[in-house]
């Protein structure tokens, strides 16, 4: 028997108000606690009173209180099987929590439903022109809230970027945290401004015309403050995550749990109004059942799509290199609209900084990122040194536009042992060129905020946890997670408030001259040129064709669309090159050099033509970015040369 099919009271787990049931001010409260025999609730404010509540089937718990006004503060009480005396009871937040205004171990507040929405008739954008800002609340803005986000919105829109994605926002110890040591699921976080901040500037997004993205955290919760043992077996001993305990998605009891996160999806949907959901590391989720939870959880989303009539996307963060993650349900896929994909950023970071150590030994071939270019993963069955093993399969049927592309995000700065930015690691010139591979490429390119202008500041891990062997654990892990990438100097303490403050962006920088404005206007013009360019438009692989020149460091992308043809040149040399190329007929004009002085470039020699004829050359410099245009009915361009 499915959760689906238990006759429970209610339309959803928490407390709902429910005015047009009974007058002003009845409240339904719905809660999961089959590990106790008798559950109570209790009001807090702004009168306090004990109500039992009448249990139901399958562990459930259900009520109507009278006079609950929003803003309540109320906690359950819960008697465990195995004990008699009241003594043992124990007082617990709701897991189901809308608000929690005093942190993970205070009480749930009730919250009104209604919102002045704008937004009526947001339809939002296609993924295809997904062009996702993804930022950390408390460190994007001084203040660190959502409202302090607010003013952000027309620079970034002027920018060109159409989504802006949440690090996880779900409630978590203290005031500064990444978010996924989140523990209620439903609850925006109080320092931020709670579900009204969040929504407020949801609606501000799609006043912009943005979309938003909120990465979820499914696969484990964090531990302090995590308090759902008390309720039931939300979790499973059978499997085991790198950052705790493993959500009971297949075992005993575990349909209940499947709801839990189910609605809370459909939180976050419904009643905040995102537009897409980023799912955190969905290789950690464990499920063996025959209808796993993640095919459950993005049929939801589409179902919710077609229910509010807009578009509505779910994206994995995956490192399996398994197209079963983006495949559709009908085909045995988890039918996920798009993944994030590490392959193509680590062969771009490698060859950019020669790094080689952890991971990154798997790649520093020009070979990897022409790879990355044709087929999505660089590891498509093959075998990984850094694995000791075969990994992934071949993603060269998936369409571009199912994976995200990237030089930087939270995860491959914060993960590194000083935190640093790619600003930090290269030089001027390399930064252009990283800027180019990713937005012209054929996938949905995702920043990470700050890069645009070339943000200098680190963004370090960081906690606020009250537990001090707890604090200890997390400093101990950090350790161990850089001993594979042998660097020798000590990380950040994630427990310090400096840590958390030196991640902060310097807003200054923004509007600043020299390198920080040429690299943002270059942001906006290759956004430009990505949004309005007949073929670089274009998220397909067809009539494309990618070369690597090993020796020299370069590749050359050709790609077309109709009569429209463009050739990409990226040179990632150290020397100046001088490179043949044979060229279709027709009028090729160059529409993009990051030499150029307007860029800050060292000064380009290409040519302002090109022209079909015997021994056509082109002169790069190091690092350095050209594109070149042919609109009419001649053939596609062809790259010839010796590397």
């Amino acid at each position: 028997m499915s959760f689906q099919e238990i006759k429970i009271p209610g339309e959803r787990l928490g407390a709902a108000l429910r005015k047009e049931l009974a007058g002003q001010g009845r409240c339904e409260f719905l809660v999961w606690a089959p590990y106790a025999r008798q559950v109570e609730l209790c009001l807090i404010s702004p009168q306090r009173r004990t109500v039992p509540m009448p249990a139901l089937q399958e562990g459930y718990f259900h009520l109507f209180v009278e006079q609950v006004p929003p803003g309540s503060l109320y906690q359950y009480r819960l008697f465990p099987h195995n004990a008699e005396a009241e003594a043992t009871a124990v007082l617990r937040a709701d897991p189901a929590s809308r608000h929690q205004p005093h942190g993970v171990h205070g009480p749930s507040e009730i919250m009104e439903e209604a919102f002045p929405w704008e937004d009526a008739g947001w339809n939002g954008p296609e993924l295809s022109d997904f062009i996702i800002y993804e930022l950390h609340v408390g460190t994007a803005t001084h203040d660190g809230t959502f409202e302090a986000l607010i003013p952000m919105l027309p620079e970034l829109r002027a920018l060109g970027v159409t989504a802006l994605e949440l690090m996880p926002v779900a409630e978590f110890p203290g005031d500064r945290n990444w978010g996924y040591d989140g523990v209620f699921p439903f609850a925006a976080h109080h320092a931020y401004g709670g579900p009204l901040g969040l929504k407020r500037l949801v609606n501000a997004c799609h006043r912009q015309g943005l979309a938003v993205v909120l990465d979820v955290v499914y696969n484990h919760l964090g531990p302090e403050g995590n308090y759902l043992d008390s309720f039931g077996p939300y979790f499973t001993g059978t499997y085991a995550t790198p950052w705790g305990r493993a959500v009971n998605y297949d075992g005993p009891h575990s349909d209940p749990v499947r709801r839990y996160f189910l609605e809370n999806a459909r939180y976050w949907i419904r009643d905040c109004r995102v537009d897409a959901l980023r799912v955190d590391a969905v290789h950690a989720i464990y499920d063996f059942s025959a209808r796993p939870f993640l095919a459950e959880l993005t049929e939801l989303v589409a179902a919710e799509a077609r229910t509010q009539r807009r578009r509505i996307y779910a994206i994995a963060e995956s490192d399996l290199n398994d197209t079963r993650v983006i495949r559709p349900r009908p085909l045995g896929g988890m039918g996920f609209d798009a993944q994030w994909n590490d392959d193509f950023h680590h062969a771009l970071h490698c060859l950019l900084t020669g790094e080689r150590n952890g991971y990154y030994r798997d790649f520093g071939r020009m070979a990897d990122l022409a790879d990355a270019w044709r087929r999505g993963y660089v590891y498509n069955g093959r075998y990984s040194p850094y694995r000791r093993r075969r990994h992934g399969n071949d993603a060269t049927a998936e369409p571009p536009g199912k994976f995200l592309a990237y030089i930087q995000n939270h995860d491959q700065v914060g993960n590194r042992i000083g935190a640093e930015r790619l600003s930090r690691l290269v030089c001027f010139e390399r930064l252009k060129l990283a800027a180019a591979c990713v937005l012209l490429s054929p996938y949905i390119p995702l920043l990470f905020m700050g890069e645009e202008y070339g943000e200098e500041a680190p963004f370090a891990y960081f906690i606020s946890h009250t537990d001090p062997q707890l604090v200890e654990a997390v400093r101990r892990g950090r350790r161990e997670e850089f001993r594979a990438f042998a660097w020798q100097k000590e990380p950040p303490d994630p427990q310090a408030p400096e840590t958390f403050r030196h991640s902060k962006l310097t807003a200054a920088l923004r509007h600043k001259d020299g390198r920080q404005a040429a690299l943002y206007a270059l942001y906006r013009e290759l956004i430009a040129l990505r949004k309005g360019d007949a073929v670089l438009c274009q998220l397909h692989r067809r009539d494309m064709r990618v070369e690597a020149f090993e020796q020299i460091k370069l590749l050359v992308v050709q790609r077309r669309h109709e009569t429209h043809a463009r050739q990409l040149f990226l040179h990632f040399g150290d020397h100046p090159l001088h490179h043949p190329v044979a060229i279709a007929e027709g009028h090729w004009r160059r529409i993009l050099d990051t030499a150029e002085p307007r860029w800050l470039g060292p000064g380009s020699r290409t040519p302002e033509t090109l022209a079909a004829k015997s021994g056509e050359a082109i002169h790069l410099m190091p690092w350095q970015v050209v594109l070149y245009a042919r609109d009419g009915n001649d053939a596609a361009p062809t790259a010839a040369g010796k590397g």
